[in-house]
């Protein structure tokens, strides 16, 4: 597989497209940097005014003295800000001798992904899928299955809700899904399967420079037999590659050797595609107001 991590710099959410989503949102932003080094920085809000950074995926640096400058700039940002910790969960591995440092109880996003090499031809591609995946794309098209862009919200949030409820995991308002698309234009495509007339599977996406990403996903459990979120899948891979896209990335899987994780039954469903399965760092978070950080912690059980 290409080295991805050639490109690590050139991550979604460091990018001042993601910036703009979040100011949409009305969160602060602020875009930092020194020689050799740069960050992201958003703020989220707390009960009784207090407030929390983030560094999304970040902060990226060169080496050791960046990353050493970087940090004083996100340090004074979050004193000047009166924050109460800044939470960091770069693709790069960073260490720093300080106690006010501790390792993250959760992060916005994952530990583990797959990604999948489109620098090949889609034969290739299809190639390397577990034989269940290729099959099962098969069985989409042979039922007429269609996949195509669509502004349609609507019918996309019915399928994410029935497969919320079935699942168990909560969702955004329908505004968010919407904004998201709209804020970051022609880099996001909402893609819906149809079979008989009827929306039964679809999926939000994110395409930036050498990335495609799979960011949400639904699909309608009484039509699972003719398969068309594989379909939905393999169309947003195609389209990644025919926009000069040279990663997939799946965006989250459970961790290897996980027995007890909210994402195996999806880890399954991403795994037939094939790719390669990367861990990352593990989310830091230093503190600096220790009390209401503990206090907040108690509050989040963790």
């Amino acid at each position: 597989m290409t080295n991805w991590k050639d490109f690590k710099r050139r991550n979604l959410w460091q990018h001042p497209i993601w910036e703009g989503l979040k100011k949409s949102a009305g969160r602060k932003t602020w875009q930092l940097e020194v020689e050799g080094a740069s960050a992201l920085v958003v703020q989220y809000e707390m009960p009784f005014g207090l407030n929390w950074l983030e560094v999304p995926r970040g902060p990226l640096f060169e080496n050791e003295k960046s990353l050493s400058e970087i940090m004083k700039k996100i340090e004074e940002l979050g004193k000047n800000e009166q924050s109460v910790f800044i939470r960091m969960s770069p693709y790069q591995q960073f260490k720093i001798q300080d106690s006010r440092f501790k390792i993250a109880k959760k992060d916005y996003h994952p530990e583990t992904s797959l990604i999948m090499d489109l620098t090949r031809s889609e034969e290739d591609i299809l190639a390397e899928m577990k034989q269940k995946g290729r099959y099962n794309i098969k069985v989409a098209e042979r039922h007429n299955v269609t996949v195509s862009p669509s502004d349609d919200m609507d019918a996309f949030y019915n399928v994410l809700q029935t497969t919320a409820n079935r699942d168990g995991f909560g969702v955004h308002p329908k505004s968010y899904y919407k904004n998201m698309l709209d804020s970051l234009g022609d880099h996001a495509q909402l893609l819906l399967a149809e079979y008989e007339g009827r929306v039964i599977a679809g999926g939000i996406f994110v395409y930036l420079d050498v990335w495609g990403i799979y960011y949400y996903g639904a699909s309608e459990y009484n039509y699972r037999n003719v398969m068309a979120s594989y379909l939905v899948q393999w169309t947003a891979m195609k389209e990644a590659k025919k926009r000069g896209c040279k990663y997939y990335d799946f965006l989250g899987i459970a961790p290897e050797g996980a027995t007890n994780h909210p994402w195996l039954g999806v880890t399954s469903f991403k795994k037939k595609f094939g790719g390669e399965v990367v861990n990352y760092p593990k989310a830091k978070e230093m503190i600096l107001r220790p009390f209401w950080y503990w206090v907040y912690r108690i509050v989040k059980r963790g």
